[in-house]
């Protein structure tokens, strides 16, 4: 519907009277967008105290002031707790296929056999789009335990695996 035609009377009125907003009118949308810009800006500012807590801690107090530290050592500490004692990497990769609900039974199985035998392991599921048709268990400096790649429906050749004595080698090949 169009606006109505002003009145000559409507003209003459004084400025300050003309900015003044008139009732704005609120939809469903608008309500929702307004909600949602609000619940963002909150989660920024948390985000922003979060941030500035980690980056300096306060120390003890030297000579009557309070000196920053700076917490640059963080990376270093989670990149040496995923070593273990002899320098491996205790992360496992385990890719599987989307496409049949076998690759993802044999994932989980394989995962929680190593989480169960090797203590502090971390196991990772497809971290990445996983590739068609194939089954591959790697840790993540590269060493691949277990490589199946293209495979074809039926996918006799992983169906064929005894899942039991691939876990086991991998946990040996992992400690030893």
């Amino acid at each position: 519907m169009a606006p109505r035609k002003r009145s000559k009377n409507q003209e003459d009125e004084p400025a300050a009277e003309k900015l003044a907003p008139a009732s704005s009118r609120v939809t469903r949308s608008s309500a929702r967008l307004a909600a949602n810009s609000k619940a963002d800006s909150a989660v920024d500012e948390a985000v922003t105290e979060s941030a500035k807590s980690k980056k300096a801690k306060r120390a003890p107090k030297e000579n009557g002031k309070v000196k920053e530290v700076e917490n640059e050592g963080v990376e270093v500490d989670a990149a040496l707790e995923k070593l273990d004692k002899d320098g491996k990497n205790r992360t496992v990769v385990i890719e599987h296929c989307k496409q049949c609900q076998s690759f993802k039974k044999r994932a989980i199985q394989v995962q929680n056999g190593l989480e169960n035998g090797v203590p502090g392991i971390t196991v990772m599921l497809n971290p990445d789009t996983p590739r068609r048709g194939c089954f591959e268990i790697r840790s993540e400096d590269g060493e691949k335990f277990i490589s199946l790649l293209d495979m074809k429906r039926p996918f006799t050749r992983m169906k064929e695996l005894d899942m039991e004595e691939v876990i086991s080698d991998i946990i040996e090949k992992i400690k030893g």
